[in-house]
Formats: C-alpha cells, sequence, structure tokens
C-alpha cells in the first residue's frame, strides 16, 4: 500500500486528525490534483471543479485538526478518494 493511499485512508477513517503529518496531507492534495498557493504560512490548495477551497496552516509538523476534518469533508463529498488507483 503506498504512503499516499495510506495518509487518505487515516483521514477518512477520522481517528487521527491531530496526527496527520502536515507534508503528507499536501502531497496527498496535490496528488487529487489541487493547486498550492503559498501565502506567508497558509497553504492554499485549489481546484477547478471543486468550489471550495482548502486552507491548511502546520502546527507543528502536523496539519491542524479542524483542518483535517475539513479535508476529509471535501474529499467525501465530492468523492475523491476514488481518485487514488494504487
Amino acid at each position: 500500500m503506498s504512503h499516499i493511499k495510506k495518509t487518505m485512508d487515516r483521514i477518512l477513517g477520522g481517528r487521527a486528525d491531530a496526527n496527520i503529518l502536515f507534508n503528507d496531507i499536501c502531497n496527498l492534495l496535490t496528488r487529487l490534483g489541487f493547486d498550492i498557493r503559498i501565502r506567508g504560512s497558509h497553504h492554499i490548495f485549489r481546484r477547478i471543479d471543486i468550489e471550495e477551497k482548502i486552507n491548511l496552516q502546520k502546527d507543528g509538523n502536523k496539519a491542524k485538526p479542524y483542518q483535517v476534518r475539513q479535508v476529509r469533508h471535501i474529499i467525501l463529498k465530492y468523492k475523491l478518494g476514488e481518485e487514488i488507483n494504487e
């Protein structure tokens, strides 16, 4: 199982929101087709066919738990998990 797939499973599982590495969630979003723009400490992810934008900030080397929940909501709403073919 690839690292991207493991990250996706951890996010969708919802049991480790406080333990998702920031770089892992950024790599996952990039792999899902999001474009990234960095403004200071804000990493803003956009995708043309998705209305919401995702704004992530580091909390040490991890993503903030409420932002992980937002990412999970968008993945489920737009059924983005099906795009990872590994």
